[in-house]
């Protein structure tokens, strides 16, 4: 957790005949709260002159927090494109997908374990969007595993299978495109009013 001061400078001009400006420097404290799992703030829309039935949140630590493990929870979409997020604990399936896709850690560590996988396993169809199960074990070499901290990123490459391993429970955002395993549950996750 870090606070700052950002210095905010007022000028106030009296119009009235005879008055100087008035010049008057205060600081704004912000803090920055990371959340968790274990300790986070759900937070809402704050409209200011708006009907919050306008605006769509949602908090990828309550969902992760009501979730089922490794549940594709869509949480943001751009037409194709969705962030999902996973509660990360204990060892997931092995997934892969027809195109790269995104990982991010939002709480505790996380291990990525990739494999390349054989010709006999990738995604047949090249337009595919989202992941997908292996079929099975996966075959093919090694590539290794990534080791992510809260903040880190790894790329999940194309036609190689991947599986999340956590210790203890964690949160991943994924940037993909939605698929069959994409999970859309917006009345049970976003603020309603």
């Amino acid at each position: 957790m870090g606070s700052y001061e950002v210095p905010l400078l007022l000028k106030c001009i009296h119009l009235q005949q005879g008055c100087e400006s008035l010049e008057t420097e205060m600081s704004l404290q912000y803090e920055t709260k990371f959340g968790s799992l274990k300790n986070f703030e759900k937070g809402r829309v704050e409209p200011i002159a708006d009907d919050v039935k306008h605006y769509v949140f949602s908090n990828c630590f309550d969902i992760a927090n009501k979730s089922k493990p490794y549940e594709k929870v869509v949480f943001g979409k751009n037409q194709i494109y969705v962030l999902e997020v996973l509660r990360a604990e204990g060892a997931s399936p092995w997934f892969t997908c027809a195109h790269d896709e995104f990982a991010l850690n939002m709480d505790t560590d996380i291990e990525i374990h990739l494999i390349k996988l054989d010709p006999s396993q990738v995604v047949k169809d090249e337009e595919k969007n989202g992941a997908v199960l292996v079929n099975g074990e996966p075959k093919g070499q090694k590539m290794g595993w990534m080791k992510l901290k809260r903040g880190h990123q790894g790329m999940l490459p194309k036609n190689t299978a991947y599986q999340f391993r956590s210790t203890e429970p964690s949160v991943v955002v994924l940037q993909t495109c939605q698929g069959d395993l994409s999970v859309e549950k917006w009345a049970d996750i976003c603020q309603a009013a």
